[in-house]
C-alpha cells in the first residue's frame, strides 16, 4: 500500500491529483468483515491528515486575507480538493455500508454516510467548488474592511470598546463607523449573494429536493428534528424571550437615562461608570482563561495550558485578518486551533470561553479511534461551547478571573442580556433563511432586504432605528453565517436551551453538572443527538413551557444581579 505521511505537513502541497490515488487504492482494497476494522482505521487516519492539510491552509488565510500565496493554497482546497473528495469519500462509505457493522458506537456513522450517498450528485462538485470560491470571495472582501478613527484605518474589531464609552457621541460615531465599509459593499455582497443563492438551488433539484433547505436538512445529517421544528422554536421564542427581552431593555433605558434606545446603546455597561478593561494584552487574556478553566476543572485547565504552549491560540485583531472567530479541530494531531479578533472588551472573554467549549470538545473526543466517531453535529458541538460559557461564569470575579467583584457582576448581567437579546436574533436569521430558499423571491436582493427588515421588526422590537434602515439592512451582510455556512444558525438557539439546563443543574450541583458535562464531550458523535443532550443531564426540546421556565430561571438572575450592583452602586 501507498505509505501515508507521518503529518499532514506530507499533504500541505498536495493536489487532487496527488490525493486521488490513496483513495482509488483504498476503494480498490479487499473488503469484508475480517478486513474492515483495519480498512476503516487507514481510511480514517488519510482524512485525519487530508482535512488538517485543508484547516491548516484555511486557518493561514483567514489569518492573512491579503497574502496571495495563503489564499491560492486555500483555494486548492476549498475548490479543488474537498469537493473532489466528496466523491471519493461517498465511494468508500459505500463499500462500508455494504459491509456493514453491529457495533453500536458505529451506527451513527452509517445513518450519516447513507444520507450522505442517498443526496450525492457528481453534478453538483463544481458547483460546490465555485461556492467556495464566492466564500472565500466573502472573506476577503470583509476581512480587507477597515474604518476611519482617530485619523488612522483600523480594523472594525478595533472600534469594540469605542462602543462600550460612556460619551452617547463617541459610540454613535464608531456605531457609524463599523457599518459603513458594509453599507459600501452592499452591492458587491448582494451580487456575491445572488449567486450562491442560485447554486444552492440547483445543487438540491440535482440531488431530487424541492429546495435548498430540505437539502441542507439532509446534508447536516438532522435526523432528530425538522423544518416544522424549527419554526415551532421560532415561534417559542418569540412568545417566551421576545418579551423577557424587551423587560430587560426597558430596565437598561432607564438606567442610562435615555428616552429611547437606540443601535449604539446595547453595548454600554449601564452599571458601570466606565466599562471595564478585561485584560491588557493577549498573554493576559490566555493566563486568565487557563486559571479559570482550572476552576471549573483541572483537566480543562490543562489543556488550555497545552494549547497556549503549542501555540494553537490567535487570537488578536490585526489589519488583513478576516472577522469573527472560530475553533477548528486538526484531527491528525488530536488539537484544536482558536481563531478570533481580540480587542480588549468583555465580549472578547465571552468569545475565548466559547471557543473553548469546543477545544474540550475536540480533546474529550479524540480518544474515539475513527474521525466520524469525534466531530459531532452543530447543535452538539453549540451544546459544548454554550455551557462553559455559564459553567465559567461564577470564576470571572478575581484572584482567579478578569474583574472586580462589581465588575464581574456587571458582565454576568450583561451576558444574560445578550443571552435573551441572542436567542431573538437567532430566531430572525433562521426563519430568513427558511424564507431565502423556500419563497421565489429568495433570489432578488431587493426582496431579501424587505423580508430581513420584516423579520427584525418582528424579533427585534425595543430599539429604535428611525432613519437607519440602510444601517440595519446591513446587518445580515455582517453574519458571515448567511454566506459561508447556510443554515447553520439554529443550532444556536437548541444548543442555547441545552446550556442554560446545564446551567441549571450547576446551580443545585456544580459537580454533578461539569462531569455530565465531560462525559457527554466523551461520546463525540457515538451517539443520537437527544442522547448526547441526555448524556449532559438535559433535553433537547422546542417546547415553549421550558423556554418559558429557562427564560423566567435567566429573568430571576438578573434580578438577583441587578440587586447585588445596587448596594454597591
Amino acid at each position: 500500500m501507498i505509505q501515508l505521511p507521518d503529518t499532514s505537513a506530507g499533504f500541505a502541497g498536495a493536489t487532487w491529483e496527488t490525493l486521488a490515488s490513496f483513495y482509488r487504492e483504498m476503494d480498490a482494497a479487499p473488503l469484508d468483515a475480517a478486513t474492515l476494522e483495519a480498512w476503516l482505521a487507514r481510511w480514517s487516519r488519510l482524512d485525519e491528515l487530508v482535512t488538517e492539510a485543508a484547516s491548516l491552509a484555511m486557518i493561514a488565510y483567514t489569518s492573512d486575507t491579503a497574502s496571495a500565496a495563503k489564499k491560492a493554497a486555500h483555494l486548492r482546497f476549498s475548490t479543488e480538493v474537498l469537493p473532489q473528495l466528496e466523491a471519493a469519500e461517498v465511494a468508500l462509505a459505500k463499500r462500508f455500508v455494504a459491509v456493514g457493522t453491529d457495533r453500536p458506537e458505529l451506527q451513527t456513522t452509517l445513518k450519516r454516510f447513507r444520507c450522505a450517498i442517498a443526496i450525492f450528485r457528481e453534478a453538483n462538485v463544481p458547483l460546490v467548488s465555485e461556492a467556495e470560491g464566492l466564500a472565500a470571495q466573502y472573506q476577503q472582501i470583509t476581512g480587507s474592511m477597515t474604518a476611519d478613527w482617530g485619523g488612522e484605518r483600523v480594523p472594525l474589531p478595533r472600534l469594540s470598546p469605542f462602543l462600550k464609552s460612556h460619551d452617547r457621541a463617541v459610540r454613535e460615531s464608531a456605531w457609524r463607523a463599523a457599518n459603513l465599509p458594509y453599507l459600501s459593499a452592499r452591492d458587491a455582497l448582494s451580487a456575491l449573494f445572488d449567486r450562491m443563492v442560485q447554486l444552492r438551488q440547483t445543487m438540491a433539484r440535482n440531488a431530487d429536493f424541492a429546495d435548498y433547505r430540505d437539502y441542507v436538512f439532509a446534508a447536516k445529517c438532522r435526523f432528530d428534528y425538522t423544518p416544522e421544528d424549527c419554526t415551532q422554536l421560532q415561534g417559542a421564542i418569540e412568545q417566551k424571550v421576545v418579551p423577557a427581552m424587551l423587560r430587560a431593555l426597558e430596565h437598561r433605558r432607564q438606567r442610562l437615562g435615555l428616552a429611547q434606545l437606540r443601535p449604539w446603546d446595547l453595548a454600554v455597561d449601564p452599571w458601570r461608570a466606565t466599562s471595564p478593561v478585561p485584560y491588557h494584552d493577549v498573554a493576559e487574556l490566555q493566563e486568565t482563561a487557563a486559571r479559570i478553566f482550572s476552576a471549573v476543572s483541572p483537566d480543562l485547565g490543562g489543556q488550555f495550558r497545552t494549547m497556549m504552549a503549542e501555540g494553537l491560540l490567535d487570537l488578536e485583531s490585526r489589519p488583513g485578518k478576516a472577522p469573527g472567530g472560530y475553533c477548528d479541530t486538526l484531527h491528525a494531531r488530536g488539537r484544536p486551533f482558536v481563531f478570533m479578533n481580540a480587542a480588549g472588551v468583555a465580549e472578547d472573554v465571552t468569545t475565548l470561553l466559547h471557543e473553548a467549549g469546543h477545544c474540550f470538545h475536540a480533546f474529550a473526543s479524540h480518544a474515539r479511534p475513527l474521525i466520524w466517531q469525534r466531530h459531532p453535529g452543530a447543535e452538539s458541538a453549540e451544546l459544548a461551547s454554550m455551557s462553559m460559557e455559564l459553567l465559567a461564569s461564577p470564576h470571572l470575579a478575581r484572584p482567579t478571573g478578569y474583574y472586580s467583584d462589581a465588575d464581574a457582576l456587571s458582565t454576568r448581567l450583561e451576558h444574560l442580556n445578550d443571552t435573551l437579546i441572542s436567542l431573538a436574533h437567532i430566531a430572525s436569521v433562521d426563519a430568513f433563511q427558511n424564507w431565502i430558499y423556500t419563497d421565489p423571491a429568495g433570489g432578488d436582493g431587493a426582496a431579501r432586504d424587505q423580508a430581513w427588515l420584516a423579520l427584525r421588526e418582528r424579533f427585534e422590537p425595543g430599539v429604535d432605528w428611525s432613519g437607519l434602515t440602510e444601517e440595519r439592512t446591513a446587518r445580515w451582510y455582517r453574519q458571515l453565517h448567511i454566506f459561508l455556512y447556510p443554515f447553520y444558525y439554529i443550532e444556536y438557539a437548541i444548543a442555547q436551551i441545552g446550556a442554560l439546563q446545564v446551567w441549571r443543574n450547576a446551580r443545585r450541583d456544580p459537580a454533578g453538572a461539569v462531569a455530565a458535562y465531560r462525559r457527554f464531550l466523551a461520546l463525540g458523535a457515538t451517539q443520537p443527538l437527544p442522547e448526547l443532550y441526555r448524556e449532559a443531564g438535559v433535553e433537547m426540546s422546542f417546547d415553549a413551557g421550558l423556554i418559558g421556565d429557562l427564560v423566567a430561571m435567566v429573568e430571576e438572575e438578573m434580578a438577583e444581579l441587578r440587586g447585588l450592583l445596587h448596594k454597591v452602586d
